[in-house]
């Protein structure tokens, strides 16, 4: 008997035990009982060879290299993440991977060495500022001296009448609520300002006023923006406010720099299986920001903590499994909406694209030594999440975490590098992090360091993914159930908003449901390939089970075919980077522009402004900044080359500018008897537009259908 099997091969069996798949006549219940329990008993072989210590002080070890000797930072083609990077590749080697690979890629480097603010207080004691800083260019070549002014919120109101020339302006931001940093820093930029001091008044870095804050810049690299304290920020204020004329002089020593076209790697290492030609793929990123303890070293750990507990435990696997360290996933390309997971679109787009269709998962790892709640997360592309809602139910709980066990939850989103291999055809997940306090208090400060460390929550996901992995590797084809997200297409269809528009929602809701019809079949076929699979391993009939993984080559290409498919015509984007379906794009903005255009047809400006209009595209960044700065950031979406969008490249359906009439009616929200007729008119024009969106983008979703469930019965 093959002992190692994962929990899911368990299930699995246990499912064969109570009729689900009749078993081999020679085999009664009582003997798949003990095998079940022969089969759990075998996971002790990985779970006691599973190093939590190991993880942890290689996580820490990682430390060791850095940008900005005060802060940390290995930031993307640094120097110290171009040694980190080495030093990874020199542990797989170490603890036992083989064909250990070195990858180039180009992007745009940033080295942040330093940011010393020194200023005079309220009282005139010399007063030193640490700041963070974004992926810009900013070097005063030694000590400078230069103004600093309090510029609000840095929108266009709170700098039209101030003086900010050559000067450094000290603003307020919060960017998980109102705006990310390149707008101010741009709109600051315009006004001739040095550059922005940004303090988090909310959103991000709230554990402590101590607490600075990085996150990717999304804009040009000569619109300087650094981070700043609140303790030194309301020092500095109250200096400020007791000057004279608002401003005064600082003394500025920075470094950074940016430079394009540079050079990074990836690294990755194997345990080569039976099948050298079929992936399991785990992956984390290396670079990081500040200490980068959760985001993401203890990631780097976990995945090499799986790699070691596996080859420690003496694994044979059937597939070849791949651990990939990834450079450049919190910035890697200058002036783009989507500058991060650099590293991870270049490795399977550019570098490694011939691993689509071989990959059967990719397993990618973000803050996993936190128990952000206190139900563990597993977020994944639509077709996986029946497949590990039940293999959740057979991992092993650990003492002090999770209490409530694993929940599934899809689809996938884009803050992390599972998001690139998803769209390029590699069915991906990744333990979730977005939705917990940590995002708010710890994420993307210095703040996120050991004192973060729960070993509980490491040792949980160490014993979840090591038996994910070999889960994998006992199927014989990929466990795609495509039933999930085509349920989750049809749920989302408004027929109200389809018939505004003049479209029947009725075809696609039927072609939907043919297909569904059709991936019920296809599932049901993947289930008993697999199950037979299982048997022949677990009985080592290994002529058996060679000979069903030989003959189930065509279906899982199929499957995997089918699944590259569904992301490349179904997987869209907001202006917010949240994934949506094609039609949800002109849906979502009908229904904003007609309740928006009703209230201005009762005359209510304020409700149309501040509940609806907003909502539409981008939008919201029309009420604060110039039209410059709003088309700036729009344009370059639309107008960018592929290179510069990467994993964003055709995921934005459209876009409706309405920066003039949302302008126009804050201007007469004011006024008695406002004449809106113009507003009205630009609104109805652009609501007729969304219409015949609408009516395109369905009419392209119900031939994807159709495509998809031709793809779908070839495989019946």
């Amino acid at each position: 008997m093959n002992k190692f099997i994962g929990g899911l091969a368990f299930s699995m069996l246990i499912g064969m035990t109570l009729g689900a798949c009749a078993p081999k006549e020679s085999t009664d219940v009582k003997e798949e009982v003990a095998l079940v329990k022969d089969l759990v008993d075998a996971n002790k072989d990985y779970l006691s060879a599973v190093d939590v210590d190991y993880a942890f002080e290689f996580t820490k070890s990682l430390e060791e290299f850095k940008t900005n000797e005060k802060l940390g930072y290995r930031t993307a083609g640094s120097v110290a993440e171009l040694k980190t990077g080495e030093k990874i590749a020199e542990e797989m080697k170490e603890i036992g991977l083989t064909e250990v690979t070195k990858d180039e890629f180009t992007l745009d480097t940033w080295e942040f060495e330093k940011a010393d603010l020194t200023f005079v207080d309220e009282n005139g004691e010399e007063h030193l500022a640490v700041l963070g800083a974004y992926q810009v260019n900013f070097d005063t070549n030694g000590v400078k001296e230069l103004e600093i002014v309090y510029g609000g919120k840095g929108t266009a109101n709170d700098l039209a009448n101030l003086d900010v020339e050559g000067k450094l302006v000290l603003i307020d931001i919060n960017q998980r609520e109102e705006w990310w940093i390149n707008y101010p820093a741009y709109q600051a930029h315009l006004k001739g300002a040095a550059a922005v001091i940004a303090v988090q008044e909310a959103g991000y870095a709230e554990t402590d006023e101590d607490a600075l804050n990085a996150q990717d810049i999304c804009g040009p690299d000569d619109a300087p923006a650094f981070s700043m304290s609140q303790t030194d920020a309301n020092q500095l204020k109250k200096a400020l406010e007791s000057s004279e004329n608002g401003t005064m002089t600082v003394k500025f020593d920075a470094k950074s720099i940016v430079k394009m076209d540079g050079k990074s790697y990836n690294y990755y290492g194997k345990i080569i299986g039976k099948d050298p030609e079929s992936y399991i793929i785990l992956s984390a990123h290396y670079d990081s920001y500040f200490t980068g303890f959760q985001d993401d070293h203890a990631a780097i750990g976990l995945m090499m903590g799986v790699a070691k507990g596996l080859v420690d435990s003496g694994y044979q696997p059937e597939k070849t499994i791949i651990f990939n360290a990834l450079a450049a996933e919190e910035w890697g390309v200058s002036n783009s909406r989507y500058d991060w997971s650099t590293g991870a679109y270049n490795q399977i787009f550019n570098i490694h694209p011939e691993w689509v269709g071989k990959a059967f998962a990719n397993m990618n790892f973000e803050l996993p030594a936190y128990e952000h709640t206190t139900q563990d997360e597993i977020r994944s592309v639509y077709e996986l999440n029946n497949y590990l809602t039940k293999f959740a139910k057979t991992v092993p709980s650990v003492d002090g975490v999770y209490k409530d066990g694993i929940s599934v939850v899809s689809p996938l989103r884009t803050w992390s590098d599972d998001f690139s291999f998803g769209i390029a055809g590699v069915p991906a997940l990744r333990n979730d992090f977005q939705d917990s306090d940590f995002m708010r208090t710890h994420y993307h400060s210095q703040f996120d360091n050991e004192d973060t460390y729960n070993a509980d929550a490491l040792k949980f996901h160490l014993n979840l993914y090591g038996l994910l992995s070999m889960h994998y590797d006992q199927t014989a084809v990929v466990p795609l159930d495509f039933t999930t997200r085509l349920t989750e297409m049809k749920k989302v269809i408004d027929a109200d908003i389809f018939g505004q528009a003049e479209v029947s929602s009725d075809q696609l809701v039927a072609e939907i449901d043919k297909a569904i019809a059709l991936a019920e079949e296809v599932n049901t076929k993947v289930l008993k390939v697999n199950d037979n699979y299982l048997t022949a391993l677990t009985e080592e009939d290994t002529d058996k089970a060679q000979k069903l993984y030989e003959d189930s080559r065509e279906l899982n290409s199929g499957l995997l075919s089918a699944f590259k498919y569904a992301e490349d015509q179904f997987v869209r984007l907001t202006w917010e980077d949240d994934q949506i379906f094609p039609h949800e794009h002109a849906q979502n903005n009908i229904t904003n522009l007609t309740l928006a255009i009703d209230a201005l047809n009762k005359g209510d400006i304020t409700t149309a402004i501040d509940e609806y209009l907003w909502a539409i595209d981008n939008n919201w960044y029309a009420y604060d900044f110039e039209k410059e700065v709003f088309d700036y950031f729009t344009n370059y979406v639309l107008d960018a080359p592929k290179e510069k969008l990467m994993w964003g490249d055709g995921r934005i359906v459209g876009h409706e500018n309405l920066f003039n009439p949302i302008n126009a009616l804050i201007e007469k929200s004011g006024q008695e008897d406002a004449d809106i007729s113009a507003e009205l008119a630009s609104l109805n024009e652009a609501l007729e537009r969304q219409k015949a969106l609408l009516q395109k983008t369905t009419a392209e979703e119900i031939i994807a259908v159709q495509e998809l469930a031709k793809k779908l019965e070839a495989l019946k």
